[in-house]
């Protein structure tokens, strides 16, 4: 299979306006890694992202007929950028078609490239399906974002630069896996030309398409998907892809959200650039196989996919990065009531930094403290930590990797509520764009009192929301039949314990 893409990669028609972008040294995360690690900068491409090579190579191949006609194609990002730039470069008319969701960022990039943009539904399925349509009645010719050879064959140029660029042993190549077209066409190339590379893809832990289809032999579709890394969110690995991926792709790593967050900063620290989610996946694999490894003096390369980062979520990632790279730890402390309590505490930290310290009175007995805590990094130290303050009298409840404690409890205050003695506990996910925070509250209705709610935009395609109401246990299934028609992802998370420990109603005790 891969013979064959060969040629098409070597014959493949992106300098016309992709660059060959250089494979850099990142010296800062190589002394900290104890081994030479490279980064091939896609994120330098015309549209800072390596879609520019597949789409461009992809539209090239067009007949004068479907030229004329002009091209479409649905994506909320990348893509949708690279095909708009290819099609101003041949002279042809391109659609993009773009969840209104999108962010403003993206779509305005896209008509900055001459692309007319149609804004459709909430999410991608609504887009394409919207594409399907115009293709129909106008006889646009759609040019897929990765399931296609030509694509597969541009996204392996990458590939190429790569081996001529880098000419001494190289123990493996980390890839970011959405639909799998950049992994696949640089899969291809790497086994054909030096089959001792190992090729290692990397995905989000809640989207990872690529990894559930080996580990099963086949195609499958998840569920559901993550949406942090927006550029990699995608349900079923592609059909041409996946017939290169299953025989050339030795292993795929998946890692979390906060691993992705501080993969941004190495990132940052090296190159004074900012990847996006999905284009610092391929560092935060790189890492986590380089622990697992224990490996050392080896050269090791990872593709930064692209930069395409929307400025509001900076906040948010920055808020994640020093839990993604283990230097916090997230603790909720008892501490007994009285004066003097908070420096006795602070004197058992030993001199460790706090980062955080949040607290409320709530009871003549004891205190319960949201308190965040430098680690060495890796997160040696933590569990040191947490067995110190047991053993010196601390009720202590680790929260270093409870979702909620992170995204909702350390940002809101106020404390228990003791005269609620009925309230279950929510979190919602819903499409970020303008009225929708209006929408989700109006469509709650009036029969339920809310008595708790956090909402915070971090620059996501969609938010989170942590609402508390006061529903009696026997009308639990009507509540959710309500939520259910109101339309928004939601999770009952009532007996989650950072909730339970410092907003939980009644006396919140666990």
């Amino acid at each position: 299979m891969p013979q064959r893409y060969i040629k098409k990669i070597l014959d493949a028609r992106v300098y016309d306006v992709a660059i060959e972008t250089p494979l850099t040294d990142a010296r800062s995360l190589s002394k900290r890694l104890n081994n030479r690690v490279l980064l091939k900068r896609e994120d330098l491409q015309p549209v800072f992202s390596f879609k520019i090579r597949g789409a461009y190579n992809r539209i090239a191949q067009l007949s004068e007929e479907q030229k004329a006609k002009g091209v479409i194609t649905a994506s909320a990002g990348n893509h949708a950028q690279g095909v708009a730039l290819a099609a101003k470069k041949l002279g042809i008319k391109a659609i993009i078609v773009m969840p209104q969701t999108t962010p403003e960022i993206k779509v305005n990039s896209v008509r900055g490239h001459g692309a007319r943009v149609v804004l459709k539904g909430d999410a991608f399925d609504a887009a394409a399906a919207h594409t399907r349509e115009l293709v129909e009645k106008h006889g646009y010719t759609y040019i897929p974002p990765f399931d296609d050879p030509d694509v597969i064959a541009g996204q392996g140029t990458v590939a190429m630069e790569m081996m001529w660029q880098f000419t001494q042993p190289l123990r493996a190549v980390f890839i970011p896996v959405g639909g799998g077209g950049l992994i696949a066409g640089m899969a291809a190339y790497i086994k054909y030309l030096r089959p001792e590379i190992r090729v290692i893809g990397v995905e989000p832990e809640d989207s990872n398409c690529l990894q559930a289809a080996l580990a099963a032999g086949e195609r499958v579709v998840l569920d559901e998907v993550g949406i942090f890394a927006d550029g990699v969110a995608v349900k079923q690995i592609g059909e041409h892809t996946w017939d290169i991926c299953k025989d050339h792709v030795d292993e795929v790593i998946t890692v979390s959200t906060d691993e992705i967050c501080a993969a941004i900063k190495d990132v940052f620290d090296d190159t004074r650039s900012i990847s996006e989610p999905a284009g610092a996946l391929s560092v935060a694999g790189l890492k986590k196989y380089v622990a697992r490894e224990g490996i050392e003096d080896e050269n090791l390369a990872a593709v930064l996919s692209g930069a395409n980062m929307n400025f509001d979520r900076l906040r948010y990632i920055s808020e994640r990065t020093e839990i993604g790279e283990k230097r916090e730890a997230i603790l909720a402390v008892t501490i007994p009531e009285q004066p003097g309590a908070f420096k006795t505490f602070i004197n058992a930290l030993h001199k460790r930094s706090i980062t955080e310290f949040n607290y409320r009175f709530a009871s003549t007995e004891e205190a319960r403290i949201f308190v965040g805590i430098q680690v060495a990094a890796g997160g040696h130290g933590r569990d040191e930590l947490v067995q110190e303050l047991r053993e010196g009298g601390y009720a202590v409840v680790d929260l270093t990797d409870s979702d909620l404690a992170k995204q909702h409890i350390r940002h809101m205050v106020g404390g228990h509520a003791p005269t609620v003695g009925n309230e279950q506990v929510y979190q919602f996910q819903f499409p970020e764009r303008p009225g929708a925070l209006l929408k989700f509250l109006m469509s709650l209705g009036t029969r339920w009192n809310i008595s708790m709610f956090h909402y915070r935009n971090h620059g996501a395609a969609y938010s989170r929301v942590l609402m508390g109401a006061q529903v009696d246990r026997d009308e639990t299934d009507a509540f959710e039949a309500m939520l259910d028609k109101v339309g928004f992802r939601y999770e009952n998370v009532t007996d989650n314990e950072a909730y339970r420990l410092f907003l939980g109603a009644g006396n919140g005790q666990p």
